[in-house]
């Protein structure tokens, strides 16, 4: 037993009991990457859904990516004006976040 009373936290996604420093040490490691920006300034994360607020040329595509087309399931890509995401027909498209808003 330890001579701390630790608060422990029950962690859902892991189904297990956690001390309170333990969370907030694993928290403060999540949230150590860039912090990413939408164009209204929402702070995006992995798995976001997000909106065109521009009409956007893919360049090698040959395809223009219109205002409003939802983009699912982001990635971010640890620089903070980037983001990493996949379209119909588009592999490896890497947008800017000034050009997206999240849904």
């Amino acid at each position: 037993m330890t001579s701390d009373d630790d608060d422990y936290v029950y962690d859902e996604a892991s189904g297990e009991w956690l001390s309170a420093a333990d969370v907030a040490a694993r928290d403060a490691d999540a949230s150590a990457g860039p912090e990413v920006r939408d164009a209204v300034g929402n702070r995006l994360a992995d798995g976001d859904s997000v909106v065109l607020v521009k009409d956007l040329t893919v360049k090698g595509a040959g395809q223009t990516l219109k205002v409003g087309t939802v983009i699912k399931s982001i990635r971010l890509t640890g620089d903070a004006q980037e983001i990493d995401c996949r379209h119909e027909g588009i592999k490896g498209l890497v947008l800017r976040a000034e050009f997206v808003r999240k849904r």
